[in-house]
């Protein structure tokens, strides 16, 4: 028997076409719905991708600026003693007004050359900055007298002292200096206090720091300039 019509048209007929039209929606909205999957799915990745990357960024940066900061605190940076910052090896005219020094007695700065002709001597402010600026170390202590032990020692690290080696950075040089209690070494920007020769960190200091000197000077590029007329 012919099935019975639905407004005209055969009943199974209308049927076969809602169902087609149901399973075509059913499809798409399952289609959409895979798309926002996806879609949230890339969102998110690029979100976690953007973060990483402003991470690095952030450290990278605060590294150099932490870099940057501590050079400028420590002057040449690490090697035993005390560490100031780097004032420059600028050159005097006799009789020009001299800047303040950041450490006493001063370890680096802008000083007239004045040559260090004599051992176990007074030395000036000018004489000392342009011992440390070629590499020589010098060792300043209190008493009327060197203690034997302080030459020994020098001696142990470095050759004689004579005009020419000092000229050039290649020796300890030591030197009385008032006010001074047990002993104190000097290098282009860093100082050493000790009790006496027997603390191991003298002769650590002096291995380390004889014959460096001011940045550019021991190449044979010196970064010293005359300074202005004041």
């Amino acid at each position: 028997m012919p099935a019975p019509e639905v407004g005209g048209r055969p009943a199974g007929h209308a049927g076969g076409h809602a169902e087609r039209r149901s399973s075509g929606h059913g499809r798409r909205r399952a289609t959409r719905g895979g798309g926002r999957v996806v879609r949230v799915v890339e969102v998110l990745a690029i979100a976690l991708a953007s973060l990483a990357l402003s991470i690095g960024l952030i450290v990278v940066v605060s590294g150099f600026f932490v870099n940057r900061d501590q050079a400028g605190v420590s002057g040449t940076g690490g090697g035993p003693g005390q560490a100031f910052a780097d004032l420059g090896d600028g050159v005097l005219r006799p009789g020009q007004s001299r800047p303040a020094y950041n450490s006493n007695p001063p370890t680096s700065g802008p000083h007239v050359p004045v040559a260090v002709t004599r051992d176990a001597a007074p030395l000036s402010d000018d004489q000392l900055l342009q011992a440390l600026e070629v590499g020589d170390v010098v060792i300043f202590y209190g008493t009327r007298q060197p203690p034997a032990a302080v030459r020994q020692l020098a001696l142990s690290v470095a050759p004689p002292f004579t005009p020419a080696l000092a000229a050039v950075g290649e020796t300890v040089i030591i030197a009385p200096r008032s006010g001074t209690t047990g002993l104190v070494a000097a290098a282009w920007t860093h100082l050493l206090h000790v009790t006496g020769p027997a603390d191991p960190q003298l002769r650590q200091f002096m291995d380390y720091w004889l014959g460096r000197g001011a940045p550019g000077v021991r190449s044979g590029t010196p970064s010293r300039r005359s300074l202005p007329a004041s």
